[in-house]
């Protein structure tokens, strides 16, 4: 993929105010831990995580996706009358019809003439989007587009917190439930626009690659577990081995598409997993740990929100600047990797 018009126009981000610390999960799991003999503190030794935020409980996906709407909008030269597609693209909906673009679309107070959809793909949705609106950019179908993606991971957390108190597992059969209690919550959204309705610095999407490797699509596996709860299992350890082999692949042929060097490259966002999945990551691609910025400390996972809102970050804090080389390397379960180039 490659573009030369599509811009990011503005990024907004919208957290919920409830931190939930891994301390406090930890607590709540005394039982289990006392049962088993687990060394209190694991958690955020194996995962970096301190913290994850929480919604208020009754929150919808477009509730939060509407939150950073509102708040793009907010940020943005341009109008909310001027969004002709509108994307919902967080792993979280609503419910199964009708999209849950149409309620945040509702929410935000967008025009009737703009197309709506979701788009869902794991962690990849909110990059997956970019790129669809970048292509109806490029051909001339549109010019503005919102992409906006709202995760509650709340549920999912509650719920493999009161299967591993109430069901008899041992050490080997929590293993797959870990990988829950890094979740978090959050939202994002993205004003993506032709170059020419940009006022000022022109924040550009140069391309990306996309790479599948679907053999490993049963590694991690979610899905609802009654009315207002998830459920998921993960094996992290084969998840881990088989997303690297993916990234190294996408990584070659991302290089070779931009024309970029690692040197080159002033900034990279990945996506949020924790300590380890970075450190093993950049190991792999043979790239430097200081150009890395990290969220996952105090965010935790938030599926598709979890890149973009760390690149929103990195730009708040500084960390991206005017005409930076970013390279945002996205994974997410399935297996499915997508890296884009930008230029800040």
């Amino acid at each position: 993929m490659r573009f030369q018009n599509t811009c990011i126009e503005s990024l907004a981000v919208a957290l919920p105010d409830k931190v939930l610390t891994s301390v406090e999960i930890e607590a709540r799991l005394r039982p289990l831990y006392d049962r088993l003999k687990l060394p209190v503190g694991r958690l955020e030794l194996m995962t970096g995580i301190r913290e994850r935020r929480v919604w208020p409980v009754g929150t919808k996906p477009s509730d939060a996706s509407a939150a950073a709407g509102k708040a793009v909008l907010a940020k943005s030269g341009l109008k909310a009358g001027q969004v002709e597609l509108f994307i919902h693209s967080a792993v979280c909906r609503d419910m199964m019809e009708p999209a849950t673009a149409a309620f945040a679309h509702r929410k935000i107070g967008l025009p009737a003439t703009a197309q709506i959809f979701d788009v869902s793909n794991a962690c990849l949705g909110f990059l997956n989007s970019l790129t669809i609106a970048a292509g109806l950019i490029e051909s001339g179908q549109i010019q503005c587009a919102l992409v906006a993606a709202g995760e509650n991971g709340g549920p999912l957390v509650e719920q493999t917190l009161q299967t591993l108190l109430t069901q008899p597992l041992d050490r080997h059969a929590i293993k797959p439930f870990f990988a829950n209690l890094t979740i978090g919550s959050g939202a994002v959204a993205a004003i993506v626009c032709h170059r020419d309705l940009v006022r000022g610095r022109a924040h550009r999407l140069l391309g990306g690659v996309a790479r599948a490797a679907t053999a490993h699509s049963e590694l991690c596996q979610g899905d609802t577990h009654g009315a207002d709860s998830l459920a998921m299992q993960t094996d992290s350890e084969a998840l881990l081995v088989a997303g690297l082999a993916l990234a190294q692949t996408t990584w070659s042929d991302f290089i070779a598409l931009n024309g970029w060097s690692a040197a080159g490259i002033d900034r990279i966002i990945c996506h949020q997993v924790g300590s380890t999945h970075r450190r093993k990551l950049y190991e792999a691609l043979g790239l430097e740990l200081t150009k890395d910025f990290s969220t996952f400390e105090t965010l935790g996972n938030t599926g598709s929100v979890a890149l973009p809102a760390t690149l929103a970050a990195a730009i708040e804090a500084g960390a991206v600047k005017d005409g930076d080389k970013v390279a945002l390397l996205g994974i997410g379960s399935g297996l499915n990797s997508l890296m884009l180039a930008l230029e800040w």
